[in-house]
């Protein structure tokens, strides 16, 4: 059984990620296989904040080059974590 912290990889720190938290989303990234309910249940689990709603987005690895050789950065899920009024994550 996977367990809260399987499911949310770590917190992302971009421009983007702390403009947005004036409107209490945060952006984390996620295990691909995880679900909207499973994102919930672990951002609630881990930091003790009540969640209003969950966005995901998919994003597609880049094409990358070593010398002559081409490759793929691997997939990723993102999830944008809404958060009820009154809640709040103290990020450092």
């Amino acid at each position: 059984m996977r367990t809260s912290y399987d499911v949310i990889r770590n917190i992302l720190r971009t421009e983007k990620g702390t403009s947005i938290e004036k409107a209490r989303q945060y952006l984390f990234r996620v295990a691909s296989s995880a679900t909207k309910p499973d994102i919930k249940k672990a951002v609630e689990e881990i930091y003790k904040v009540k969640v209003a709603s969950v966005n995901v987005v998919n994003v597609p690895g880049k094409r990358k080059r070593v010398r002559m050789k081409f490759g793929y950065t691997a997939d990723w899920k993102k999830a944008i974590v809404t958060l009820k009024e009154g809640s709040k994550i103290e990020v450092a």
